[in-house]
């Protein structure tokens, strides 16, 4: 009687533990998967946001040539932050490029990469919107921009902004 009393107290003892590491898997393997989809959902919001700074241009009707100018100069300081070169590429849809693009019309792309150092920049920026204020006479007012944003299907991102006039 004494040994099958120390045989159940052992089995017991079994059960428990088996009972136990099921539960530390269970809680692993939930906590792994809540860990990625956090993770997940940071990522979709940092390209929300990242994407919103273009988007709030599409659609407007009164976007200027300033508003053309922060849309490249957020063009150019993405694709420095990647090291990526002015390129004659628009990328479409490869997921490792980030590359973006910013097209005037009658000006082509307007954005630039590293190998343009920033006060060659700032100069042709200062160009277009000089360009753009000596047009202005009495009776003509400054141009406004219609603004086309396109989103790359695999990276979820803002790859080319194309500005046309109204």
């Amino acid at each position: 009687m004494e040994n099958a009393s120390k045989a159940l107290l052992m089995a017991a003892g079994v059960l428990i533990g088996i009972m136990i590491l099921s539960l530390a898997v269970y809680l692993f393997l939930n906590f792994g998967g809540t860990s990625a989809q956090i993770s997940q959902i940071a990522e979709e919001n940092q390209i929300a946001q990242f994407n919103s700074q273009f988007l709030t241009y599409e659609g407007k009707e009164n976007v200027t040539i300033y508003d053309v100018i922060s849309m490249a100069n957020l063009a150019t300081q993405n694709n420095k932050r990647y090291e990526f070169s002015k390129t004659d590429h628009i990328p479409h849809n490869d997921k490792n490029d980030y590359y973006i693009s910013v097209e005037l019309q009658g000006k082509g792309q307007i954005e630039y990469g590293i190998e343009t150092n920033d006060n060659t920049v700032k100069e042709k920026y200062d160009e277009y919107i000089l360009e753009q204020v000596n047009s202005i006479n009495a009776s003509t007012a400054l141009t406004y921009y219609k603004v086309q944003v396109e989103i790359n299907d695999l990276t979820q991102r803002v790859y080319r902004v194309i500005c046309t006039r109204r």
